[in-house]
């Protein structure tokens, strides 16, 4: 059993890497992959925990990227963590990101939400900061019941709450995974919002620039959607790939490994993409 896709409290997870690789270690995964949202701060941390099990710790990233349709993100996996011309362009998506944040935070105050930037960041742990800890406030100070109100009432897109950010182009990220040594992987492609004919030939341009693989295994899958993905990756020569997005107690019902409860990735996965890489 392997896990892909998971964060830590390096951006919207409530795990520390370190706890992380003892969950995943307790649990008896063969791999996992810390794949935290726009940064690679807590890789170092996580492979150091992980050299003393079993499991084998994969390097990785979620970017988030510009797209016509619904929500795009590119997964990366064993990127060079100190390559400079990703790190600079990943700190533009971070000051991005804060500009947002900002923005929100405005927003909910004249909406009539107490809520202060000192509480946000509390909730962010080490780095990142993104719109889940908003919700986390909003949750604990009762103003919504659950992340879905928070997000499908306040904080979603065009919600009142919402405020966009700078994103690279799908193409820009995976350019410089590929150049920073990374595997570039479409993460959950069912938040694009395509039809199937629009899926597969925007994942043919993809792939033609550089796209190694699709996350065809995943916590929201359905089996029909997990069959369909599979049949198009094989289709295509993508490596089919998958993980449970875990975020802890930030998402509660996703469980590290099994997803919510039907999650089973392969383990051949990781070897598939590692002959992969560039």
């Amino acid at each position: 059993m392997i896990d892909l896709h998971c964060h830590s409290t390096f951006s919207d997870g409530s795990f520390t890497p370190e706890q992380l690789a003892d969950k995943a270690d307790a649990i008896g995964l063969a791999a996992l992959a810390l794949t935290d949202h726009d940064t690679l701060a807590g890789l170092a941390r996580f492979e150091a925990a992980a050299a003393s099990h079993a499991f084998r710790a994969v390097p990785g990233i979620e970017i988030s990227v510009d797209c016509p349709s619904g929500v795009m993100h590119m997964l990366g996996y064993w990127m060079d963590p100190a390559d400079a011309e990703l790190n600079r362009q990943l700190e533009w998506v971070r000051d991005g990101r804060s500009a947002r944040n900002r923005e929100i935070l405005r927003k909910l105050n004249e909406l009539g939400f107490a809520v202060t930037e000192e509480e946000v960041r509390a909730k962010a742990g080490e780095d990142v900061v993104g719109r889940p800890h908003f919700a986390q406030v909003m949750i604990e100070k009762g103003y919504v019941k659950d992340k879905y109100d928070a997000f499908d009432n306040w904080l979603g897109d065009g919600k009142p709450a919402y405020a966009d950010r700078p994103r690279l182009t799908a193409e820009v990220a995976i350019d410089l995974l590929r150049a920073a040594g990374g595997v570039p992987v479409l993460a959950h492609p069912f938040t694009l919002h395509l039809g199937k004919e629009s899926m597969e030939t925007l994942l043919r341009s993809l792939k033609d620039r550089g796209l190694v693989g699709m996350e065809c295994y995943y916590s929201e899958h359905s089996a029909d959607l997990t069959r369909d993905y599979l049949e198009l990756a094989s289709r295509l020569d993508l490596v089919p790939t998958g993980g449970s997005d875990f975020h802890g107690e930030a998402s509660p019902g996703v469980e590290m490994g099994t997803g919510m409860g039907g999650l089973n990735v392969p383990d051949e996965t990781v070897p598939a993409l590692e002959a992969r890489r560039p």
